[in-house]
């Protein structure tokens, strides 16, 4: 492989790693975990993927597989715009700390203060007042998983709820399961609560915050919500499915409704990129950063809040909307995303300020080909990968 080929830098991010720098060690490890991507997405028959190493700054190796399409005629580049489904959560949390930072809120606010229609949610432990902002963000609310608790599976149904009211609608059949901040369980309606609070404090669209304190700074110009400007949809892969009856395409161009702050991001993995250098904390970009959130803020949104399994208190948690979790005995800061075909995620390795990154336009599900034949199964061994061959040879 040709390593000056893959010494690739946005002119957005600090200096790269220069090949000449690079052990020898890394050369093999980086051809390992690009072949082994390639060679795994292909034998899942995954119609197109992206994957990308970011090292102190720098991304030292971007490699990608297949099409956008299903016809075989756009091949997947830097250029490709993947949606990133619930990694959107994180750009939700941090917009949210980022008020709090400001004045504008506490992350012990309770959750009817800035969205009153939640009073209607049936809460038996105590009350729906006691839920706070940082239980949505933690999720650990007690509130369902799905946004809705039924629909969704015909031709004619919306991809999400386009609008608040309906979400409203059902407050009076929503409940609170359990003692807010006693255990984990993921919300999908948490986020939404979140996206509505942002609102509700500075009277603007979730989006248009979003861009213009996020992703504009950053420099994250072919990122946006939703269906995609006419001039970036040429761009933007379709995404597919994968089962026993075999490949289906999904909706194209979709629209997540008054979901948006769950999950209605799209961007290129360079884009995203921009985002994990911001919460790796990289020197260079420190006043900028520092300017849209302070570094210890996001320090603190990346320690645990709540374990994931009650019965196991020292093991993976819940942050601010960041998971917290050790595979191989390394600690990382991940996040995934999942949606209407499209698999995605990122993990942090703090100390050495490195990020592996992952997207897939197809979701090959398990009874496809057994457990070790889905895309989260080629998701994990490319992490394993990461972990065993790539991390210890990366300059220290």
């Amino acid at each position: 492989m040709n390593l000056a080929a893959l010494a690739f830098l946005s002119p957005l991010l600090g200096a790269p790693v220069a090949p000449q720098e690079r052990p020898s060690a890394s050369s093999s490890a980086w051809d390992d975990l690009s072949r082994a991507f390639r060679e795994g997405a292909a034998e899942r028959g995954i119609v197109g993927a992206g994957l990308l190493l970011l090292h102190r700054g720098g991304v030292v190796l971007e490699a990608y597989h297949g099409h956008q399409d299903a016809g075989g005629k756009v091949p997947v580049d830097a250029d490709t715009a993947f949606h990133w489904a619930s990694i959107t959560k994180t750009f939700t949390a941090v917009a949210t700390v980022r008020l709090r930072d400001l004045g504008l809120l506490s992350l012990d606010d309770s959750a009817v203060r800035h969205v009153p229609e939640l009073r209607e949610v049936h809460a038996p432990f105590g009350g729906v007042g006691r839920i706070t902002l940082r239980h949505l963000a933690s999720h650990s609310a007690g509130l369902r998983g799905s946004t809705w608790p039924w629909g969704g599976d015909q031709p004619w149904h919306p991809f999400e709820p386009t609008r608040w009211e309906q979400l409203v609608a059902m407050m009076p059949y929503t409940e609170a399961g359990f003692e807010p901040g006693s255990r984990f369980s993921y919300s999908n309606p948490g986020f939404i609560f979140l996206g509505r609070t942002i609102e509700a404090l500075t009277g603007e669209d979730y989006e248009a915050q979003v861009e213009k304190n996020l992703l504009r700074p950053l420099g994250m110009r072919r990122a946006y919500f939703d269906r995609a400007p006419w001039d970036l949809l040429p761009r933007r892969s379709r995404s597919f499915e994968r089962g026993a009856a075999g490949l289906r395409e999904l909706p194209f161009d979709f629209d997540t409704g008054i979901t948006v702050s769950n999950g209605g991001l799209n961007a290129p993995l360079g884009d995203m990129a921009l985002w994990l250098d911001f919460l790796l904390g990289n020197p260079e970009r420190a006043a900028l950063h520092g300017g849209l959130l302070r570094r210890s803020s996001l320090e603190e949104m990346f320690r645990p809040v709540v374990p994931l399994d009650p019965g196991k208190p020292d093991g993976d948690a819940m942050g601010l909307s960041f998971f917290i979790e050790k595979r191989r005995g390394v600690d990382l800061v991940a996040h995934s995303g999942g949606q209407n075909g499209f698999v995605s995620h990122f993990y942090l390795h703090l100390p050495s300020r490195s990020a592996l990154l992952l997207a897939f336009n197809t979701n090959v599900v398990p009874d496809a080909g057994g457990p070790e034949g889905s895309t989260s199964a080629l998701d994990r061994r490319l992490l394993d990968l990461f972990l065993e061959r790539v991390l210890p040879a990366l300059p220290r």
